[in-house]
């Protein structure tokens, strides 16, 4: 018995010294496929981010709030200093306005002294800095062609600048619209899909998001409360 846990632990010594991560230079032996058959094998990165200087541009939605919606252009640079570490800055520029719904809060009315007062933040621009990690890089084949891909993760903080409509819970006035500008420190984080169409440029898709403090409603004692800004993102990029 001890001789035979002896050779199980050899064996288990063994498989586990030759089980590790497949490097980019590592080479692999199918022989005892079919030779009928052929093997494709993407191993080496084609598009690396290593002290290479990237440039966005893009366009978006914000997707937070119930009351108003919003568009925005959004401006992004990066510098990877590591193939999965990198740094980016990034600024934004909103423009929304009440939606359908906050109007409905107001009242049928067109806003005459009937409803409600729907309080909403409407975001202006926020800049900030993140530090990147891209841990996943991908290959796909479609129709005979190799499509690669990185997955990014940002987290930083960022200035945010947005509008509410606080002086008209002073006022109490439906229809007399006041509002005011403030601006907030938040954390910002972003999860991006990039899809490289030649070794310069590459689309993006981005969903980034802030949490903020801010002061609530006057009329509900103006108490802080944690807000956030949800942008879903579609931009172009060149890397130089």
């Amino acid at each position: 018995m001890r001789i035979k846990n002896q050779v199980v632990s050899i064996i288990l010594t063994f498989l586990i010294c030759n089980i590790s991560f497949a490097g980019e230079k590592d080479m692999y032996n199918f022989s005892w496929l079919d030779p009928g058959k052929e093997v494709y094998v993407l191993q080496n990165r084609k598009f690396r981010k290593v002290d290479k200087v990237y440039l966005n541009f893009g366009l978006g939605l914000t997707t937070s709030g119930a009351f108003a919606d919003g568009m925005l252009a959004q401006i992004r640079a990066g510098y990877f200093f590591k193939e999965n570490w990198g740094i980016e800055l990034l600024y934004s520029y909103n423009s929304g306005e009440e939606n359908d719904t906050g109007a409905t809060v107001r009242g049928a009315s067109g806003g005459s002294g009937v409803g409600s007062i729907p309080f909403r933040r409407i975001t202006d621009s926020y800049m900030g800095g993140m530090l990147v990690w891209s841990p996943f890089y991908t290959k796909i084949n479609t129709f005979n062609k190799v499509v690669y891909t990185d997955i990014t993760f940002g987290i930083g903080l960022a200035s945010l600048t947005e509008t509410n409509n606080d002086p008209e819970f002073t006022s109490g006035n439906i229809g007399q619209v006041l509002f005011e500008q403030e601006t907030h420190m938040g954390l910002i984080w972003d999860f991006s899909w990039i899809i490289y169409l030649t070794q310069h440029w590459h689309a993006r898709a981005s969903l980034t998001t802030i949490h903020y403090k801010a002061e609530g409603p006057t009329s509900l004692g103006s108490e802080s409360e944690f807000d956030e800004n949800w942008d879903a993102v579609l931009s172009l990029g060149y890397r130089f």
